[in-house]
């Protein structure tokens, strides 16, 4: 199996696992009394250090020759990024912040099932951005793939009318529906942003600049936040709102610390499915798995499981098969024009 195959499995696999558990932490903070709203954006992206520890790794490697560089020699910076790419990572790290806190904000005014499912609709967005701003090609299964996805998302929404909390207004419930709606439109613009970051670079990506680049994204990022968390003082309320949740005062941090670690596998991931295939790609997987997340949230937290979801379910994965299954035609086709062309080129005199 090819590096880039095996790259793209891995963070697929990151995205995928990431996409589930995210939410599913988020809901518990807030389930058992937390109310920060700032805090729970900020732990979204305030993971990134631990992406010191594979790019130090592979640094290290580069220098003993285990491992190649983009180079033949030996690198002599940690740090590979050109003052472009960090501009535009520092840009896509804000409008990142932003998104974080408008989908926190809107898991705090919804039930988990109900902001998953409107979040979903995010493919739709990356899908016309993906269009107007990479000229990402649709092929017929993509396209299936798409509409089977959103459709599905649509279905599951049929049954959010009485899901509304019992002490929460209607005011409250509709305003969360229209900023959960406006992150999905952001976190729909950002998956194209960063392949046209990719694109428009005049510096070769590689796997650990692909990391250096998240780095910086979450460090802008989490910049935002931390803005946010000391206007709203949350600095000062956090003590004590670990002694009053719900869980004990351990469990509290471990639910921050988890949760900050597993949003940063859901932004490697993105990143990483990104530099090995597309955006599209990257937004299929984080749909595909909202059944998963639907029948976790009715295992852990005893949500209502209607006909709906598993209607849903089956659509998801026939989108999903019918996109892979349209990758693999397509990849047959360009190596049989391949093996024709080199063919003609040996039998040429």
């Amino acid at each position: 199996m090819k590096m880039n195959t095996c790259l793209l499995w891995f963070n697929g696999l990151l995205l995928a696992i990431s996409s589930i558990g995210g939410p599913l932490l988020l809901r518990l903070y807030f389930i058992h009394g937390g109310k920060r709203i700032w805090l729970s954006s900020c732990l979204e992206t305030a993971g990134f250090p631990v992406l010191f520890l594979p790019l130090l790794l592979a640094y290290f490697l580069k220098r003993r020759g285990l491992i190649k560089g983009d180079e033949e020699e030996k690198p002599s910076k940690l740090f590979t990024i050109t003052r472009p790419l960090f501009i535009a990572s520092a840009g896509i790290g804000l409008i990142t912040g932003l998104d974080d806190y408008l989908y926190t904000y809107g898991v705090s005014l919804l039930p988990i099932s109900t902001a998953t499912i409107i979040m979903s609709t995010h493919l739709a967005f990356t899908a016309g951005f993906a269009l107007v701003m990479v000229k990402q090609k649709f092929t017929s299964f993509s396209v299936n793939a798409v509409v089977l996805l959103t459709v599905g998302a649509i279905l599951l929404g049929l049954h959010s009318n009485g899901d509304r909390p019992a002490n929460e207004s209607t005011k409250d419930y509709y305003l969360g529906f229209l900023i959960t709606i406006a992150a999905s439109v952001f976190n729909g613009l950002m998956l194209p942003l960063v392949e046209l970051m990719y694109m428009k670079s005049k510096q070769v990506i590689t796997y650990s600049l692909v990391i250096e680049l998240q780095i910086v994204i979450s460090a802008f990022a989490t910049l935002f936040c931390t803005v946010g968390m000391i206007v709203d003082n949350d600095f000062k309320v956090i003590p004590r709102e670990g002694r009053e949740y719900g869980l004990g005062e351990v469990n509290y941090y471990v639910v921050l610390v988890s949760s900050a670690i597993m949003w940063q596998m859901y932004f490697v991931g993105t990143v990483g499915v990104i530099f090995c295939s597309t955006s599209l790609l990257a937004g299929v997987i984080a749909v595909v798995v909202l059944p998963l997340t639907e029948i976790l949230s009715v295992v852990f937290y005893h949500e209502s499981f209607k006909a709906e979801k598993g209607i849903a379910l089956f659509l998801s994965l026939w989108g999903f098969i019918s996109y892979f299954w349209g990758e693999l035609k397509g990849s047959r086709k360009a190596k049989k024009q391949i093996s024709e062309l080199e063919q003609d080129s040996s039998n040429s005199p």
